[in-house]
């Protein structure tokens, strides 16, 4: 696996796990998105996007 797809999983992971612990009631969206360094909006149009493409959690 090259370096690029290497973080890519990496990044794709963190966010599962961070909408993880937001769907459990762990976190809220403006945790997740400070524990994955991007501002509140950005994380709810990865979420939106992610919904969009058919992945749920």
């Amino acid at each position: 696996m090259r370096r690029t797809e290497l973080r890519q999983e990496i990044r794709k992971m963190r966010f599962e796990e961070a909408y993880g612990g937001c769907e459990a009631g762990c976190l809220t969206q403006a945790e997740a998105a400070r524990v994955l360094v991007v501002c509140e909006r950005t994380f709810r149009r990865c979420i939106d996007g992610t919904r969009n493409r058919g992945w749920t959690g």
